[in-house]
């Protein structure tokens, strides 16, 4: 049992002040002058109290990869970033695209304690592209996956991308798709534009994703099953989302803090933190992603945090690793493009981090509202905080992160999860060894 806790003054979604009254894993009572005299009394006067965050697309490396991330560690930067709840891809050693592996990543969230761990399965064996992996039996697991993905890999093959899509209409999953033609991106190291052919980088057409992404439009249309698109990062592919939604076609789609923000002008300096897959583009395609998450083409933001080791990052560009991490900073970074633009308000964050995520990827108990009887998952942001990201603020194992130096607004001070803060006062809960096994 935790202990009861009770917060005065929070502004729900940033708007009505009121008291959150905590006890046994869910929030009790949330109104004005709640009074508790067994609770610990916490004032959060000013705070947006927000649902707790939901990333459906994280890299937490583990097993196999842990010189990079752990579910530990990555859960430890999630907690940090005011997330309650991710999804782990699979690209991980052994490949989770079998029932024992995903229940093993299930295990290692349940056992570090900092935020729910939810696997996503391989669509293909080994993510290799040839033949179906066991997404039945990943289903009916302990784990109950209902997200597939070979992200990193684009599923190509037309056969395996439509036979996966018959196979989760049964339990209504749904493929989310690396859309990446291979051919297309043979050794591309740059959005293919005026800065790739300056800097005399290979470039990386915006129709390698956008080719996909009207073939599986189709594709999915025809099977009458559900795709989702991974990291949306051109202006053609928000027009292809925004055509499949008014057919009907039950496609949805996200967009990461990075591409919201940042431009492939970044890449001048040679700076590899900035080399991520897909790459970061042109200032229209910023501008129009933007747009397509403030009316809604575009679902949710997913971080597609992907740590790796310095040594990976801190070479010359062609042989840097690709993607950044992103957990510690997405909240903050969505404020800058998308709240302080006039863009989204709060609540619209919550649903396109929180209630939105949670409802694609079929993960109960999160998303949920700020409301008695609801369980308590939520973080409490002060909007007005302004700073330098440092690598003080990241707290996984790796610090490839983009936004080293840069300002940026607000800070979590508090992460609720299961009841318990794992975030207090903007320092993380330090776990007991016993509590982290």
């Amino acid at each position: 049992m935790t202990e009861s806790l009770l917060f005065r003054g929070a502004r729900i979604l940033g708007t009505t002040s009121a008291d959150i009254l905590v006890r046994d894993g869910l929030i009790v009572e949330v109104g004005s002058g709640v009074a508790d005299a067994s609770a610990r009394v916490v004032d959060v006067e000013g705070l947006v109290a927000l649902p707790g965050l939901v990333d459906l697309h994280t890299h937490l490396r583990e097993p196999g990869y842990e010189a990079s991330e752990t579910v530990l560690s990555g859960t430890r930067a999630a907690a940090a970033g005011g997330f309650t709840a991710v999804f782990a891809m699979p690209n991980t050693s052994p490949v989770a695209d079998s029932a024992g592996v995903v229940e093993q990543e299930l295990a290692l969230g349940e056992a570090a304690g900092y935020a729910a761990v939810q696997p996503i399965g391989a669509v293909t064996v080994g993510q290799k592209g040839e033949r179906l992996a066991e997404l039945g039996a990943m289903a009916s697991s302990r784990a109950r996956v209902r997200v597939f993905s070979d992200d990193g890999f684009c599923v190509w093959d037309p056969l395996i991308m439509r036979r996966a899509l018959e196979y989760v209409k049964a339990f209504d999953g749904v493929i989310a798709q690396h859309a990446q033609d291979p051919r297309l991106t043979e050794g591309a190291q740059l959005n293919e534009g005026s800065v790739s052919a300056e800097l005399g980088l290979a470039g990386w057409p915006a129709v390698a994703e956008e080719s996909i992404i009207a073939r599986d439009i189709l594709l999915a249309e025809h099977v009458g099953s559900r795709l989702h698109v991974c990291h949306l990062s051109t202006a053609g592919s928000v027009e292809l989302i925004r055509w499949a939604k008014k057919r009907g076609v039950r496609v949805t789609a996200e967009v990461t803090p990075h591409h919201l923000l940042l431009t492939d002008e970044l890449a001048r300096g040679y700076d590899a933190r900035f080399k991520v897959n897909p790459p970061l583009r042109t200032q229209e395609d910023v501008l129009a992603v933007r747009e397509g998450l403030a009316d809604g083409t575009i679902d949710i933001v997913a971080t597609d945090h992907a740590p790796h080791p310095s040594e990976a990052k801190a070479c010359e560009w062609q042989a840097a690793a690709n993607g950044m991490v992103g957990l510690e900073s997405a909240l903050r970074v969505v404020h800058q493009a998308m709240v302080q633009t006039g863009m989204l308000d709060w609540a619209d964050v919550a649903r396109v981090m929180s209630a939105a995520p949670a409802r694609i990827g079929a993960l109960d108990g999160h998303g949920t509202p700020i409301a008695a009887g609801q369980p308590a998952e939520f973080t409490l942001y002060d909007a007005d905080a302004q700073g330098v990201f440092a690598a003080s603020d990241l707290h996984g194992q790796s610090t490839n992160s983009p936004y080293l130096g840069r300002e940026l607004p607000g800070k979590v001070l508090w992460t609720v999860h299961r009841g318990a803060p794992t975030v207090e006062d903007g320092v993380l809960v330090e776990r007991s060894e016993e509590a982290t096994r």
